[in-house]
Protein backbone atom coordinates (compact mmCIF):
# COMPACT_ATOMS: atom_id res chain seq x y z
CA UNK A 1 0.00 0.00 0.00
CA UNK A 2 1.54 3.49 -1.32
CA UNK A 3 1.74 5.94 1.85
CA UNK A 4 -1.06 8.87 1.50
CA UNK A 5 2.13 11.25 0.62
CA UNK A 6 3.41 8.87 -2.22
CA UNK A 7 -0.23 9.12 -3.75
CA UNK A 8 -0.49 12.64 -3.49
CA UNK A 9 2.88 13.15 -4.83
CA UNK A 10 1.15 11.16 -7.60
CA UNK A 11 -1.88 13.35 -8.01
CA UNK A 12 0.18 16.52 -8.42
CA UNK A 13 2.79 14.74 -10.89
CA UNK A 14 -0.57 14.05 -13.08
CA UNK A 15 -2.10 17.38 -12.43
CA UNK A 16 1.29 18.98 -13.55
CA UNK A 17 1.69 16.51 -16.93
CA UNK A 18 -2.75 17.13 -17.44
CA UNK A 19 -1.91 21.01 -17.30
CA UNK A 20 1.09 21.12 -19.74
CA UNK A 21 -0.55 18.88 -22.23
CA UNK A 22 -3.89 21.24 -22.38
CA UNK A 23 -1.58 24.22 -22.62
CA UNK A 24 0.34 23.07 -25.17
CA UNK A 25 -1.05 25.46 -28.38
CA UNK A 26 1.39 24.16 -30.57
CA UNK A 27 0.13 21.02 -30.97
CA UNK A 28 -0.72 19.00 -34.71
CA UNK A 29 -3.58 17.13 -35.53
CA UNK A 30 -1.45 14.06 -34.77
CA UNK A 31 -0.05 15.33 -31.77
CA UNK A 32 -3.84 16.43 -30.57
CA UNK A 33 -4.91 13.12 -31.00
CA UNK A 34 -1.93 12.04 -28.74
CA UNK A 35 -3.29 14.37 -26.36
CA UNK A 36 -6.68 13.44 -26.06
CA UNK A 37 -5.63 9.92 -25.62
CA UNK A 38 -2.87 10.88 -22.67
CA UNK A 39 -5.39 13.63 -21.21
CA UNK A 40 -8.33 11.12 -20.86
CA UNK A 41 -5.62 8.36 -19.35
CA UNK A 42 -4.75 10.69 -16.71
CA UNK A 43 -7.93 11.51 -16.17
CA UNK A 44 -8.74 7.72 -15.33
CA UNK A 45 -5.30 7.39 -13.17
CA UNK A 46 -6.24 10.59 -10.89
CA UNK A 47 -9.92 9.45 -10.52
CA UNK A 48 -8.51 6.18 -9.03
CA UNK A 49 -5.82 7.57 -7.02
CA UNK A 50 -8.32 10.02 -5.23
CA UNK A 51 -10.66 7.56 -4.37
CA UNK A 52 -7.31 5.74 -2.81
CA UNK A 53 -6.91 8.41 -0.96
CA UNK A 54 -10.51 8.79 -0.24
CA UNK A 55 -10.71 5.30 1.05
CA UNK A 56 -7.29 5.55 3.34
CA UNK A 57 -8.83 8.94 4.95
CA UNK A 58 -12.56 7.09 5.57
CA UNK A 59 -9.99 4.63 7.04
CA UNK A 60 -8.47 6.64 9.45
CA UNK A 61 -11.92 8.33 10.23
CA UNK A 62 -13.21 4.97 11.52
CA UNK A 63 -10.01 4.21 13.01
CA UNK A 64 -9.48 1.36 10.69
CA UNK A 65 -6.25 0.38 9.15
CA UNK A 66 -5.19 2.23 6.50
CA UNK A 67 -4.46 -1.93 5.28
CA UNK A 68 -8.01 -2.23 3.95
CA UNK A 69 -7.56 0.26 1.41
CA UNK A 70 -7.15 -0.76 -2.12
CA UNK A 71 -6.29 0.10 -5.38
CA UNK A 72 -9.48 -0.39 -7.33
CA UNK A 73 -9.37 -1.26 -11.10
CA UNK A 74 -10.89 1.81 -13.90
CA UNK A 75 -13.27 0.01 -14.56
CA UNK A 76 -14.62 -0.12 -11.03
CA UNK A 77 -13.71 3.50 -10.23
CA UNK A 78 -15.68 4.93 -13.48
CA UNK A 79 -18.63 3.07 -12.71
CA UNK A 80 -19.39 4.96 -9.65
CA UNK A 81 -22.13 7.59 -10.10
CA UNK A 82 -21.19 11.26 -9.54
Amino acid sequence: MAAESDIEAQIEQLESEREALQKDESAGMEDEHRHANRLEEIRVELDRLWDLKRQLQALKDAGESANWASERDADTVEGYEQ
